[in-house]
């Protein structure tokens, strides 16, 4: 070895490691993630700006103790007494120790103390590690600015849609049936890379199904698939039977409409400070699990749930339906005990518009409440001419602590018949005791010869007519409290003060105003034909609804299609699927994007057609990459004696693995693993086991509208042991179920429409040790048990039922000599064939998606 030349070569990896540090904490600033990102210019740097900077920038006359918190840069370095922050510690940091007010010696604002989400915004951003983009003061005059209106109009999100045409085969031989695969194709052949061959059929039934209903496919649909695509010839024929079976199964509303509810941060109980229930939530949920089952036109979607109450509706059941959709704009977190009521209803406002935006614009327009957004073509005027138009929206009955959302009656005419039926009961319950106590009364006057009745006359009753009054009060009672309740629904409705103008809230405060901005959208959208006029009588949610949905809309399309790419392929074709704008991700595959949004609205917006020509693909149909083809083992807990229960087993023998040209496979040369989400896994763990209850809607909440779910001071009563589909287990913001957050269930409180898949030692364990996961596994082995007569058949059934194949040979052996083998610690432990469905539902295998 030349030590010469190795001792060179070491410290030329010295210093390009050091360069790339230096480079790294240079980058820091202004690369941070974008939830990040948004979090800083939402909630942190407008409450710097609003109540620090007068003493603690370079704007400041004087610059108090020697702290600039204008950069970051002088909030790391601090004042004259040291630091300020220890990033990703609150306890340790003065700044928190100052917001917090409890510390007589160091309390700032000096004036008045900031509100209590201000300072929990402050601890969680600390806790973040302080992420800030801002530069040093230096810089600051030369950063970049944002985009204009006018430069804006020539970002690519903002484009007018191109009908695209697909690429043309330079390869005459290759069969392509399919326009999304010349596209695809003609990416992978610039980087010379091979596409996959197709995934083997009991691959690909299981990954259509959980794709489609988020369950697994039984072994009686599985074999009879995989019969048909071995036909001769009739492979395409098979997946398209296949396609649509699954899209009439109820189950595919409950899968998909899953996905648009964590876009539209769905969730049973409010949150933050009163985390009191919705109890009509479940009312939009199931609207939306019904409008993906009936293919609901995507735009007339989107124009229901911003507008509902003001499209023409064609008899009482479309009407409550429309009215049902609005639970969209009310179904947010809400500061219901918030002193300030001016800022209470801006804050409602605030967070429609950003979930408005995120949900069907892919834009983050609530960054511009405090100032025009920092990066994209959103200035303030246009936040706030939306803001204008909720601001003459109608979404809370009452602002008095604690405050109640406004919720429309969706009864039909039988339920006001039950409803006045039995008010008629207790009306007659109360005359009954008049008539009883107006008797006895006189009764007792005429036979005591009184001449007044007395104080208090049921203690000169007779025994017999004060047991009567008894029992009957007791049924008033049980009447009054067994009462019906006229069904309703969260929404909004207009208000009846139209603000045709809204003034700019300077610094996103209510208490300085500048100029008033009419009622409008964002300037950068807007093209000729899609300007409208506001009604002076109404708030303008239905002209900004048709404005969303109108075929012209440069973004409203692309979204969702891409929305739909991610949900099929586990990535989008913008990766930032809730952010379009400069901070966001460049499309991978331009061409295709804009493409599969004209089709979108040349079929009617109909998201079941994209399913269909999505899934026609060879890209979505082909073999996902050789890193599948690993040994998936299960460790420890009540399986460790039967580690190691399966494999995933090669596809074919030519599989692709992650190329260094594209190592994401963001060209999808072969089909992206996916792991399961957290409903998926445990839907499927009931359903393998034979105890998932299929029905379907419903209130599923324990407790009543309005009462408290959870919070400090009170138990919480949620329990999710119902074997229904996880769909239908309460959502508690603050409080989501521990399965749920293991396995990376969103933050119900915002929009979210792609789910992140962590790999962590706790979700091995939970399904390891879970009484939910051992109890199906005790009825899984009961149900092979009862299902054959030898051991060798329960097993491949078990194989069957858990993934979708028969055993190898190899497992097949080792399955037996661990029945054989196997010995229970004690009376209480669970049989062999429990330990080895639980084995089973433990592996890797079970979990992921090839």
């Amino acid at each position: 070895m030349n030590l010469l030349r190795s001792s060179n070569s070491a410290h030329c990896r010295l210093l390009l490691c050091m360069l790339a540090a230096l480079s790294a904490l240079r980058a820091e600033a202004t690369e941070l993630p974008r939830e990040q990102l948004d979090f800083f210019e939402k909630k942190i740097r407008p409450m710097l700006i609003a109540r620090c900077y007068e003493c603690h920038s370079a704007a400041a006359k004087k610059i108090k103790g020697g702290l600039t918190l204008d950069t970051r840069e002088g909030l790391l370095k601090g004042g004259d007494a040291g630091p300020v922050i220890v990033p990703g510690d609150p306890e340790k940091s003065k700044l928190i120790e100052a917001v917090r007010y409890k510390n007589r010696d160091l309390q700032m604002p000096p004036k008045s103390a900031l509100a209590p989400e201000q300072v929990r915004d402050l601890e969680q951003w600390v806790k973040l590690g302080a992420p800030d983009p801002r530069v040093e003061a230096g810089a600051q005059a030369t950063a970049k600015r944002g985009l204009s209106v006018q430069e804006g109009r020539q970002f690519w999100a903002f484009q007018p849609l191109l009908n695209q045409a697909p690429p043309p085969i330079k390869n005459r031989k290759s069969e392509i049936g399919n326009p999304i695969d010349a596209f695809i194709n003609a990416k992978l052949a610039e980087q010379k890379l091979t596409p996959a061959p197709p995934a083997d059929p009991r691959v690909f039934i299981r990954r259509a199904t959980f794709d489609l209903t988020g369950l697994p496919p039984t072994p009686e649909e599985t074999e009879a698939f995989v019969r048909a695509y071995s036909s001769i010839g009739n492979r395409q024929s098979a997946i398209g039977n296949l396609i649509d079976r699954l899209l009439a199964s109820t189950a595919y509303g409950e899968r998909w409409g899953r996905h648009w509810l964590d876009v539209a941060r769905y969730a049973d109980s409010n949150g933050l400070d009163e985390n009191v229930a919705f109890g009509n939530a479940w009312r939009y949920r199931d609207y939306v699990v019904n409008s993906f089952n009936a293919d609901k036109p995507y735009n007339r979607f989107v124009q229901e749930q911003i507008a509902g109450d003001l499209l023409p509706a064609k008899g009482t059941p479309q009407r409550h339906e429309q009215l049902t959709a609005l639970g969209f704009l009310s179904i947010g977190p809400k500061l219901l005990a918030e002193p300030d009521k001016v800022k209470l209803e801006m804050d409602l406002i605030d967070e429609q518009i950003e979930t408005l935006g995120r949900a069907f614009l892919g834009m983050t327009i609530g960054c511009a409440r405090c100032h025009d957004h920092k990066f994209d073509p959103l200035p303030t005027a246009d936040y706030y001419a939306l803001a204008a138009i909720f601001k003459s929206t109608h979404t809370m009955d009452d602002l008095k602590t604690i405050a109640k959302w406004h919720e429309p009656e969706v009864a039909t005419p039988a339920e006001h018949a039950v409803v006045e039926a039995h008010q008629k009961r207790v009306a007659e319950q109360k005359s009954a005791i008049a008539k009883l106590v107006a008797s006895a009364n006189k009764s007792l006057v005429t036979d005591k010869g009184l001449k007044e009745v007395p104080k208090t006359p049921e203690t000169q009753y007779p025994t017999n007519t004060v047991a009567e009054l008894k029992q009957l009060r007791e049924a008033l009672t049980t009447l009054e409290k067994d009462a019906p309740e006229l069904p309703s629904t969260m929404g909004v409705m207009d208000a009846t003060n139209i603000v045709k103008a809204l003034p700019i809230h300077i610094r996103g405060s209510h208490l300085t105003l500048g100029q008033p901005v009419p009622r409008g959208f964002p300037q950068v959208m807007q093209v000729a034909n899609l300007r409208a006029e506001m009604p002076a009588q109404q708030s303008g949610r239905l002209e900004l609804a048709r404005w969303l949905a109108s075929p012209e809309h440069p973004l409203t399309a692309r979204v969702m299609v891409n929305r739909i790419w991610r949900w099929h392929f586990g990535q989008g074709l913008v990766g930032s699927t809730d952010n379009f704008g400069v901070l966001g991700d460049r499309p991978s595959h331009p061409e295709l994007l804009d493409w599969l949004a004209h089709r979108f609205i040349a079929e009617g917006w109909s998201v079941k057609a994209m399913h269909r020509l999505i899934m026609a693909s060879a890209v979505y149909q082909r073999a996902a990459g050789a890193e599948g083809v690993k040994s998936l083992r299960v460790q420890g807990g009540r399986a460790a004696a039967f580690a190691s229960a399966s494999t995933l087993q090669p596809f074919n023998s030519s599989t692709t693995g992650p190329s260094t040209s594209d190592p994401e496979n963001k060209l999808l040369s072969h089909f992206p693993i996916r792991r399961l989400e957290a409903e998926e896994i445990r839907d499927a763990v009931l359903f393998v086991a034979g105890s998932l209850d299929r029905t379907m809607g419903g209130k599923t909440i324990p407790v009543k509208n309005r009462e408290f779910f959870f919070n400090h001071t009170s138990k919480d009563a949620t329990t999710y042991d119902s074997p229904r589909r996880a769909l239908y287990l309460p959502v508690v913001r603050n409080n989501v179920y521990d399965l749920f957050e293991q396995f990376d269930f969103p933050d119900p409180a915002v929009p979210n429409g792609n789910r992140n898949a962590t790999v962590v030692a706790p979700q091995a364990l939970l399904m390891l040790n879970s009484d939910l996961v051992g109890k199906a596994a005790e009825k899984f082995a009961a149900s092979l048990l009862a299902s054959a007569s030898d051991d060798t058949r329960r097993i491949e059934l078990a194989y069957q039922k858990a993934y979708a194949r028969p055993p190898t040979a190899k497992e097949l052996g080792r399955a037996k000599k661990f029945l054989t083998d196997y010995k229970p610690d004690s009376a209480a432990s669970p049989s062999a064939w429990a330990v080895l469905c639980q084995s089973l539902l433990a592996a890797n295998e079970f979990i992921y998606l090839n």
